[in-house]
Order: C-alpha cells, then sequence, then structure tokens
C-alpha cells in the first residue's frame, strides 16, 4: 500500500478550506456565510455571460433562482501569487433554479483576494466543459 501526498502551504490549505465552505454555503444558501466569504467589489461570472455583482450573487442563491441540490468541485488546482490566489476546479452540480431541474458541468476559476488576515472571494468565472470532437 503506498500514500500519495504533496504538502500544501498554510495559504493554500487555507483557500481550499475557503472554496469548501464556498460550496457549501451555495448547497446551503447559506446568506451569511456567502456575505462573509465574497469580497464588496465581487465579479460573478455564468457560463451564460450573465454577470452578478455581490448582492445579486447572494440574492440569486438564498432566493432559489440558483438552487444546488448537489454540488462538487473537483480536479482543483491553486496558485497563490503574492496576496491573489487563483482557483481552477470543475463544477458538477444538479440544480433546481427557480423550480426547474437541471444538470451541470462546468470549468471554473475563482479569484481570491488577502486582505489583512482574511481572504475573501473577489471573482469567478464560469465555463461549459467543452464537448470532445469525434
Amino acid at each position: 500500500m503506498s500514500i500519495l501526498s504533496f504538502a500544501q502551504t498554510k495559504d493554500e490549505k487555507t483557500i481550499a478550506d475557503q472554496v469548501e465552505s464556498l460550496r457549501k454555503a451555495m448547497q446551503d444558501a447559506d446568506k451569511a456565510t456567502l456575505e462573509k466569504l465574497t469580497d464588496d467589489k465581487l465579479s460573478y461570472g455564468h457560463s451564460g455571460g450573465k454577470i452578478e455583482d455581490k448582492a445579486a450573487f447572494v440574492s440569486n442563491i438564498v432566493g432559489g433562482n440558483s438552487d444546488f441540490i448537489t454540488l462538487a468541485f473537483t480536479d482543483q488546482k491553486i496558485t497563490i501569487v503574492g496576496n491573489t490566489a487563483l482557483v481552477r476546479h470543475t463544477l458538477t452540480a444538479e440544480t433546481n433554479d427557480g423550480g426547474k431541474p437541471g444538470n451541470v458541468h462546468l470549468h471554473v476559476l475563482l479569484i481570491w483576494a488577502k486582505e489583512g488576515n482574511q481572504w475573501k472571494l473577489l471573482g469567478r468565472q464560469a465555463v461549459k466543459v467543452p464537448v470532445p470532437a469525434t
């Protein structure tokens, strides 16, 4: 039996924890946590081109316009440069947006900014996972 491990810096571990807190808050429609994790200048881009600010992002999650029944982030990679963290992952979810069931599979880029000792989500952009050519 072999165990594969890799070293994470303190900031990488903190960012991974923040991303997991964001995932849970999005799935649970947890307004307080969503507001705590996001920067006031948040720019949240959807794969269909819609851009939301912090207020719209939180309101749409809490109000059920963006309703995640299941939500998973996989293939996550974290890169930290100074006080900025770039996180790429694949988002897979079962949704019920505004009462309309659906499934999404996206590549996502999250941009986290560190102010003092606190990392906050400053930007997010999603793109649809390309369908392989046949």
